[in-house]
Parts: structure tokens; sequence; C-alpha cells
């Protein structure tokens, strides 16, 4: 599983690095150049996860069919999904164009948002060529080749960080863009990544036998139509959890700049180390997926809960080394005093939700396995809209009625302000570790007990 998973880590921490790039090259243009970046990164960021999870559908389908045994049939898969990445990719970009209308209604500046509005045009060139690399990458992850990936990330994190320099600022003769120089060196890279992934599967002999780039085939919409039933809820379960990330981050900025800040630094240093269980996911899509295919459905459930036992051990680990120096990754972001004490709160909330939140992505990848999406849907939706989102509301506003508050020890009527929802989100990612966990144990059960009883013993 580690074998699998460590490049996709490596490859996860470069594409987080291209984004930190942007923020920390941009910010030494101008207040209003990162002000636009982190405006329009907040609309973007949603629906770049959500196309991830979309194409996520390729990683469970192919990976099955390498279990079986029926390379013949991976092609065919891969080329239609490359269709519906072309139709996914373009509708994105008309939904990002529309949600643009949304910064008329935020209070800024008319230059920021401008800026804002043009950096979502432009840098959703990019999103039809990141939704085909994706649909190679996760083809290249069902067959176990995850280095590819790692190597084109990292290359890309080097390029951007070049680009930028050379667009932001306005060096080697080339225009002063500031943050629309950071959304043409992104939407650019995209092109590029697509073209390093056609390249490096077009050479490389293990690619050979289930080769999806040597002819052209034309739209076959019962796959693509079967493709989708797959990802869609992946997509909607990505995007339900980091939109409610987002929208947390919108809701605490009435609470003034300190909470503003010390939100945002407590979700990037959470979001670096959520990497770890993600990659562990990642790869336990590919691995369940394989031995479900092979219909080795007691081995499946073996490594679904290795993977599920790897990413908890982690979750564990990383929550005592959070405690532990939660000051000292307070001070690493910031120097002011205020600003470090509301995020060393605010990180002890994170360490209490980091068993919690490792558990839920890995029970989640491993359903994923199965090809069972919906029900993962369902649960984070529940979880995060159902839980987090009104428990926060209520808690960070200080809407609790007084006689609940009475009955139940530590509640309070007054306001919370950014505690309260990051508690809300506390409460809804346990809900969706332990339903997801539950559902886990259920499906793989429920699978083996179908089995004859030879199979089942062997």
């Amino acid at each position: 599983m580690w074998h699998l998973a460590w490049p996709v880590l490596v490859g996860q921490l470069a594409t987080v690095g291209m984004s930190a790039a942007d923020v920390a090259m941009t910010g030494h243009a101008s207040a209003d150049d990162l002000a636009a970046v982190a405006l329009a990164s907040s609309v973007w960021s949603i629906v770049l996860v959500t196309i991830m999870g979309v194409m996520m559908a390729v990683n469970a389908v192919v990976a099955h069919e390498v279990g079986a045994g029926a390379a013949e049939n991976i092609p065919h898969i891969v080329r239609q999904a490359l269709w519906q990445a072309l139709g996914i990719g373009l509708m994105a970009c008309a939904v990002l164009a529309l949600s643009t209308q949304v910064f008329d209604h935020l209070g800024m500046t008319a230059l920021v948002r401008d800026k804002a509005t043009q950096f979502v045009i432009i840098i959703s060139i990019g999103l039809p060529p990141f939704a085909a690399y994706r649909v190679l990458y996760g083809y290249s992850a069902s067959l176990n080749q995850t280095k590819p990936a790692m190597v084109i990330a990292l290359l890309a994190l080097l390029l951007n960080i070049l680009m930028n320099w050379l667009l932001i600022f306005g060096y080697g003769g080339l225009p002063k863009l500031g943050a629309l120089g950071c959304a043409w060196s992104t939407g650019s890279i995209m092109w590029l990544m697509l073209a390093a992934m056609v390249w490096w599967i077009r050479r490389a002999p293990v690619y050979r036998t289930s080769m999806p780039l040597d002819r052209w085939e034309k739209p076959c919409w019962p796959e693509i139509v079967r493709l989708l039933k797959i990802g869609i809820p992946i997509g909607i379960t990505y995007c339900a959890e980091i939109s409610a990330f987002a929208i947390v981050g919108l809701l605490v900025a009435r609470f003034g700049v300190i909470s503003i800040a010390a939100h945002q630094i407590a979700l990037n240093f959470i979001s670096l180390v959520f990497m770890v269980p993600l990659s562990v996911g990642i790869g336990l899509v590919t691995r369940v997926g394989m031995a479900v295919g092979e219909g080795a459905l007691v081995r499946a459930r073996f490594v679904a809960w290795v993977g599920v036992g790897i990413s908890l051990a982690f979750g564990a680990l990383s929550a005592t080394l959070i405690i532990l120096f939660r000051h000292e990754i307070a001070a690493a972001y910031t120097t002011d005093p205020a600003v470090q004490a509301l995020t060393a709160r605010l990180l002890w909330l994170a360490a209490l939700f980091q068993l919690s939140d490792s558990t839920q992505v890995a029970a989640a990848s491993a359903i994923r396995g199965y090809k069972v999406t919906r029900p993962p849907m369902l649960i984070h939706l529940l979880a995060f809209w159902g839980c987090a989102m009104p428990l926060g509301y209520v808690l960070g506003l200080g809407l609790l009625p007084e006689s609940v508050a009475q009955r139940i020890p530590g509640l309070t009527t007054q306001p919370l302000a950014t505690l309260g929802f990051w508690i809300g989100l506390v409460v809804g990612l346990t809900v969706a570790a332990i339903l997801l966990v539950w559902y886990l144990q259920r499906l793989s059960q429920n699978r083996i007990d179908a089995l004859p009883h030879s199979q089942t013993a062997a």
C-alpha cells in the first residue's frame, strides 16, 4: 500500500506547492493582487477538486479490469473517459465564468473584483486539459504506476515558480501582469502536464498491453454514462467537503481580520497534513478495486482495513504532533500575537478531527474500490451540510436556545465565532467517519456472504 501511495503523496504535495507558490509570489506583487488570487481561488479550488472527484471513476473501473485480467477492455474505457473529460472540462469553464457574479456581492473594491474575475476567466483555459490529465493519472495509478504523476507534478512545480517569476513581476522583457500572470502560468502548465503524461504513456513499455492512445475512437454514450454514474457522486462528495471549508472561510470574515487569518493558517496547515491519508485513499481505490475485479473479496476486505488502519495510525500521530507543536506551527505562519493565539486554539480542534478525517477518507476510498459511490456521497452531504454547517452556524453566531445550552454541559448561548464553526467541522467529520466505517464493514461482509462457501474459505 505504501509503495503505491508514497509517489502519490509527493505528487499531491507538489500540487499543493503550486498553489502555495501562487499565493506567496503574488503577495509580493501587491495587496490587491494577493486579494484577487485569494478571492478567485475560493471558487477555482471548488471546481478543480470537483473535477478530480468525477474523474476518479477511471481509477476504480480500470482497477477492476486489471484485477479481472481483462486488459483488452481498458483502452476503450480510457478513450471514453477522455471524451467525458472534454465535456466536463468545458462545462466547468462555463460554471467558472458564471461564478464570477458572486464577486459583485462580497464588498470588494472594483480593482480587486475585476482582477479576480479576469483571473478566473484566464485560468479556466486549464480545466479541459486538467480533466484529461486526471483520466490518464487514474489509468496509470490503476496499473500501479504512480511515479509518472509524481515526476510530472514536481517538474510542474518548478516550472510554475519560474513562470510566475517571469509573468507576475515582468522579468525578461515580459509585461508585469501581477495576479493575471499567475493565472496564465497555472493555466498553461496544466496543458504541459497533460502533454507530459501523454508522452510518458506512449513511450513506457508498461502501458503497451493496454495502450489507449494508439488510435482515435468516437464517443460511446453508454460507456460515458456508466463512468458518470460512478464519477458524479464522487465529485459531489469532494465538492461537499471543500465547499464546507470554503463557506466557513467566508462566514468567519464577519469576525474580523484576526479570525480570517487564523482560519486560513489552520486550514492551510491541515490541508498539507491531509495529503497523507488522501494519498493512502487513492492507493486504496486501486488495491481494493483490483482485488474485487479478481473476485478475491476476502482479500479486498483485508486490504481495505489495512488502508484504514494505516490512515488512522497517521491520524493519531499527526494529532499528537499538532497538539505538542501548535504554538510553533502558528509562529511559523505569523508574528502577530493575537493571530498566533487563535490559530493555536483552532489547531487544538484540528488535532481532534485528525482521527476522524483520516478514517473517513480511507473508508470512503475503500468503498469506491468496490465501484460504490452513492452512499459515501449521501454520508458526506449529511455530515457536512446536515451536521457540520448548521451546528457551526448556531455555535459560531450564538443562536443556541438558552434552554438547550443549560441542559448540555460546556455549551453556551454566547457566540463562539470561529471556534464555533470549527467545532461544527469536528462533529461533521466524526459523523462521516462513523457512518463510512459502518458502511464499509457492511458492504465488504455482504459481498463475502454472497460468495460460495468454498471461495469464502479460500
